[in-house]
């Protein structure tokens, strides 16, 4: 087994050896179908998958550029491709998912794996349809890096080998079940034992009681080597599951041993054990009986044995592979799928009063350790912890791993709550030779009567999670509905946004700035504006954020220069020339590599002086990324552009980085002339940042100018610009012309 982990990127894989080579198509190759309408895409593609074999076959790769060429290798290649690497956004918005909707319902393939990607997050499919037509994952293309493109393709071979594999073995099993009768027809080892057990009383004449017992190092979820129950009919069954010694019948558990350490029959006159082998698996069948066993009975009952071998073994792989689609193979805890299931069975069994809560629980930088002393490590971590669930919490409280490093707990109110959960991290847990302290951020939700299912209680813990790993204050949240509401209403905007963005209906505004010297309108700020078509618009610092967190804002921002640049020539042609533009830019675009050019050639194609664009940021996006942002900033700077810093004093920068940057103004804060009149603080800091600028050599321009008393100050400190409602709020490009044609100076002496 082997785990890796990268950052928010969890698998948990079965190692290569561990999967039976699949018997399916070509065997020398992985076929991965490349599907999108960017040729850059599936070159990049290529290339970071070359040279890569998994389980000894390399990938081979077939290229779709739109989702009919697609449709056509789906025709051809069928069941025996093993990834469909598919853009969600090509001849259309949704022609991914339709590809997805006719390969999984109307051609039936079910065994290729999807990865969709996408270059534009806003079109991300609905958890529904990831859930409907079983999509493995979804990226946006920014985000599969080399290393985990890699790990999504390894795992999702590895989910194809396995479907395969049980899809051949679910088929061979078919066949063995309609070959055979009634007894064959059972699927599950308990049903197909308790078969075995009707069956075989029936044959000799007797009423259906006795078990099937077999010893626990013959199956999957058992790690000790004792004899369980795994089937029973009459007065037996309720020790389904059970060690055998839990009967307290020492007849049966004697001679029960005895058929399977001599591995033979034994016939008594009260009752009869008949042992049965297959693929190396073993068990016992005890039959109470009130008569011997007949000679004749005894050959009837070893040509059914001999038949029944076969079906027993297939049941038991079928058993075993159901277990490893919903038990965690590191820990033995029941996975995600199986958490989801106990969470349906507690809301269908909860009796009316209980307080039942579930809980996800996520293990604090639990990819630091991994990092930092090896996976290895991280894995007897998960061990140690599911260990102590199992041992410090009740057995009336289900244990689950749900991710790969994140626990579920589901119980009543007083087993399972922040209290008891934080008691359990208490102590330092013991990975091999290491003792590791760990911290916990819990998220829990309340099962109620009224809730739809395991699948939306798991999701509502996962938004309190969230909530808590966020908090400042404390390590858990409970859900509550306003917590979903706003998550879906973020999402709605998020949505709305690139809708909105993508129709056109993002507008441009502009301030203007004043000169301090000769109250001259010298420049303006573009500032975005995005209508709610109500006639109000929505705040900047509530979608500019969201356009940042979707990868948007690189696309808007370069938006805004082509913009910028368009109304500088309307201003030149209309005789206004020599004014300056003012563009904010984001941390984003800093980190698009073709930034830089994309500038550049915007101002070149709109024939604009590089002179007259100044591109501010802020001291915030100066700090999180400075080698970039100061190579970027000084090849643009060589070019002409001007360079301003904004919100300068609001931050922590350093005065020797300060000194690097290739600044031509500093943007004096609002914040620091709000107490202009006043002894205070923030008046005493504009003072510092205007007595700064000029021993660098800076021009400096204050904002948020709103009444002539703020003027006299920031004029007597000697700064050189203003910008504020007390010479003009932010207006559309129209309103602009008209104040620039009719503006008079105020005079403010």
């Amino acid at each position: 087994m082997t785990t890796h982990e990268n950052d928010d990127d969890v698998l948990v894989f079965l190692d290569d050896d561990d999967l039976p080579a699949s018997k399916h198509a070509d065997e020398n190759f992985w076929n991965i179908l490349i599907v999108d309408d960017d040729e850059e895409i599936h070159s990049v593609t290529r290339l970071a998958l070359s040279n890569v074999d998994v389980a000894g076959r390399p990938l081979r790769f077939l290229h779709a550029y739109s989702a009919h060429e697609a449709l056509e290798f789906l025709q051809e290649y069928g069941n025996s491709l093993a990834i469909i690497l598919l853009d969600v956004v090509m001849e259309t918005d949704d022609a991914g998912l339709t590809l997805v909707r006719t390969m999984r319902r109307e051609m039936r393939l079910e065994e290729p794996r999807i990865i969709l990607r996408t270059g534009q997050p806003g079109y991300a499919p609905e958890e529904s349809v990831i859930k409907d037509y079983d999509i493995n994952d979804y990226k946006t293309k920014t985000e599969l890096t080399r290393g985990r493109l890699l790990t999504t393709v390894i795992a999702s071979i590895r989910s194809y080998r396995q479907i395969v594999t049980i899809n051949q073995n679910r088929r061979g099993l078919r066949k063995v079940i309609e070959s055979a009768a009634n007894l064959l027809e059972e699927h599950s080892v308990r049903d197909y034992c308790e078969g075995v057990v009707t069956q075989i009383s029936s044959l000799i004449g007797l009423d259906a009681a006795g078990l099937v017992c077999a010893r626990a190092g013959s199956l999957l979820d058992r790690d000790d080597n004792g004899v369980y129950v795994l089937g029973a009919a009459g007065e037996y069954a309720q020790y389904i599951n059970q060690r055998l010694e839990v009967m307290h019948d020492s007849v049966i558990i004697h001679n029960v041993i005895q058929c399977l350490l001599q591995k033979e029959h034994i016939f008594q006159p009260s009752f009869t054990v008949l042992y049965m082998s297959a693929a190396g698996h073993e068990a016992a069948v005890f039959i109470r009986s009130g008569h011997g066993i007949e000679n004749v009975e005894k050959d009837l009952l070893q040509v059914f044995l001999s038949s029944v071998a076969v079906g027993y073994e297939n049941a038991r792989l079928f058993h075993e592979l159901k277990l490893a689609a919903y038990r965690d193979s590191l820990t033995k805890l029941p996975n995600r799928n199986e958490f989801i299931n106990m969470l349906d069975a507690m809301r269908d069994t909860s009796q009316s009063g209980e307080n039942r809560v579930a809980a996800l629980i996520d293990l604090s930088h639990f990819a630091d350790i991994n990092d930092g002393l090896g996976q290895e490590v991280g894995n007897q971590l998960l061990i140690a912890v599911a260990t102590r669930l199992l041992s410090r919490l009740p057995p009336s409280v289900g244990k689950g791993r749900i991710g790969a490093d994140v626990f579920g707990l589901i119980g009543l109110d007083q087993d399972v709550n922040p209290s008891v959960i934080n008691d359990l991290f208490k102590v330092a847990f013991e990975a091999g030779d290491q003792l590791i302290q760990v911290n916990a951020a819990i998220g829990l939700t309340r099962v109620r009567d009224d809730q739809a299912d395991g699948l939306t209680l798991i999701k509502q813990a996962n938004i309190a999670l969230n909530r808590a790993k966020k908090s400042a204050s404390s390590n858990f949240e409970y859900y509550a509905a306003d917590m979903e509401q706003h998550t879906y209403e973020r999402l709605a905007m998020m949505r709305k946004l690139r809708t909105d963005f993508t129709a056109r209906k993002l507008e441009l505004w502009f301030q203007p700035q004043i000169s301090l010297k000769d109250e001259s309108v010298i420049g303006m700020e573009a500032l975005l504006r995005w209508p709610e078509g109500n006639g109000n618009y929505i705040s900047p610092a509530v979608f500019i954020p969201l356009a940042e967190y979707t990868g948007l804002i690189v696309d808007i921002g370069y938006w805004v220069l082509e913009e910028a640049c368009r109304r500088l020539v309307e201003l030149n042609k209309k005789g206004y020339e020599g004014l300056r533009m003012a563009v904010n830019i984001s941390v984003p675009q800093f980190r698009d590599p073709d930034f830089v050019p994309l500038v550049k050639h915007i101002i070149s194609q709109h024939g604009v002086e590089p002179a007259q664009l100044e591109l501010e940021i802020t001291e915030s996006v100066a700090m999180d990324e400075p080698k970039i942002v100061v190579d970027s900033l000084t090849t643009l700077k060589n070019f002409g552009i001007r360079i301003a810093i904004d919100d300068f004093g609001t931050g922590f920068s350093s005065m020797s980085y300060l000194q690097s940057l290739p600044l031509d103004r500093l943007k004096v804060d609002r914040a620091f002339l709000k107490d202009v009149g006043h002894v205070k603080s923030s008046a005493f800091i504009a003072d510092t940042i205007v007595t700064l600028a000029k021993r660098l050599g800076l021009e400096t321009i204050a904002e948020g100018v709103e009444n002539p008393e703020q003027v006299h100050y920031i004029r007597d400190l000697g700064c050189d610009e203003a910008q504020g409602f007390l010479y003009a709020k932010p207006m559309p490009f129209d309103q602009l012309l008209d104040y620039i044609a009719n503006y008079q100076p105020l005079n403010i002496t």
